[in-house]
C-alpha cells in the first residue's frame, strides 16, 4: 500500500489515512507507505500524522521532486506481492483492499487494475463541466472489462486506487533506473503533466499481463472547488494530452507532423463549437504540441 503526497490538505488526508486504517480490518495489509514529497512542513513533524507513522504505517521523505520519484520510492521500499496506490484525497470504502485482493486472486494474469471513481466535490460545479469530469478521473460503470492492449483506454487503469503486482512494478523501476524513461510524465510541482499512473499499467502489457477495471472496486475521489475553475481544466487537459503524446513513444507510436488539410479542418472544427469546447479543443491541440516539443528537446539533449 503506497500512499504519495506533497503539501496534502491535513484535514482531507487524514480523511483518506483514516479510511485506510479501517479498510485494512478487512483483510491482512502488510505495510502502508506514506511518501512525502518535500512537503513543507515535512509530515513527520505533522502532530495530526503521529499516529500514521507507527506500526504498518510509515512515513518515508523523498527529496526529488515529483510524483514519479515518489511512486519509484514507494516501490523500491515495497516488500509485498501485490501493490496498490492511493492518492492523499481519495476516500476508500471499508471492503475496498478486500475486493482487490480477491479480484486478484481470480485473476492471477492481471497485472494493474483499478474501478470506479466517483467524483465528491467541494462545492457543487456549474452543469457545463460535467462533460469534462473525465479529466478528473471520474469513472462509473458496471461491467467488468479488461485486455492486454496498451494503448486501449476503455480498459487502462488510473492511478486512483491502482492494484500493481510487484513484478509489474519491478519493471517499470527497471525501466527508469536503466533511463529508457527520460521525460517525466507525472505532475513535478504545478505542472500538470499526468501519464505516468498509465504507463505503469501499462508495463503489465509489456511482461504479458493483462490491465482492466473492476466495477466491485470503488472509492471517492474529493475535488476542491478551484480544480472546477474553467483555467484550472484547461490546464490539466494540455498536460494530459501532453504526456499521452510521450506516452504513445514508449510503446512504438510516434507522433506525425500535422497536415496542411488536418490544420485547415482543425480550423473549421473550431467554427461550429461553443466557446467553452473551443477552448479545451484548443487545450488539447496546444498539449499535443507541447509534447512533441518535450521529445524534441529530449532527443537534442
Amino acid at each position: 500500500m503506497i500512499v504519495c503526497t506533497y503539501n496534502p490538505a491535513i484535514e482531507m488526508f487524514v480523511q483518506c489515512l483514516h479510511g485506510i486504517r479501517k479498510a485494512m480490518s478487512r483483510v491482512n495489509v502488510e505495510e502502508v507507505i506514506i511518501v512525502d514529497n518535500n512537503s513543507n512542513p515535512a509530515l513527520v513533524d505533522r502532530p495530526e500524522l503521529r499516529q500514521f507513522n507507527e506500526g504498518p504505517f510509515r512515513i518515508l521523505r523523498e527529496n526529488v521532486q515529483g510524483l514519479t520519484p515518489a511512486r519509484l520510492r514507494g516501490i523500491r521500499e515495497a516488500k509485498g506481492e501485490l501493490l496498490v496506490f492511493v492518492d492523499d484525497d481519495n476516500l476508500i470504502p471499508e471492503d475496498f483492499f478486500l475486493n482487490g485482493a480477491e479480484i486478484a486472486r481470480q485473476n492471477p494474469l492481471m497485472g494493474a487494475f483499478s474501478g470506479q471513481v466517483i467524483l465528491e466535490f467541494e462545492e457543487k460545479p456549474e452543469d457545463w463541466t460535467k462533460k469534462y469530469w473525465g479529466l478528473l478521473v471520474y469513472r462509473e460503470f458496471d461491467k467488468d472489462v479488461w485486455s492486454n492492449l496498451p494503448h486501449l483506454t476503455t480498459t487502462m487503469p488510473c492511478g486512483a486506487g491502482m492494484y500493481v503486482r510487484k513484478e509489474v512494478a519491478d519493471y517499470y523501476l527497471e525501466l527508469n533506473d536503466s533511463g529508457k524513461r527520460k521525460v517525466q510524465m507525472d505532475r513535478t510541482g504545478k505542472s500538470l503533466f499526468s501519464g505516468g499512473d498509465n504507463d505503469l499499467a501499462a508495463c503489465a502489457c509489456d511482461i504479458g499481463l493483462g490491465v482492466g477495471l473492476f466495477h466491485k472496486l470503488v472509492l471517492k475521489h474529493y475535488i476542491p472547488k478551484e480544480r472546477m475553475r474553467l483555467d484550472y481544466l484547461l490546464k490539466l487537459t494540455r498536460g494530459i494530452y501532453a504526456s499521452a503524446v510521450v506516452f504513445k513513444t514508449y510503446r512504438n507510436e510516434f507522433p506525425s507532423p500535422v497536415s496542411a488539410r488536418n490544420k485547415l479542418a482543425n480550423i473549421f472544427r473550431k467554427v461550429f463549437m461553443n466557446e467553452i469546447d473551443r477552448k479545451f479543443f484548443t487545450a488539447t491541440l496546444d498539449g499535443e504540441e507541447e509534447g512533441k516539443r518535450m521529445l524534441y528537446n529530449n532527443l537534442k539533449s
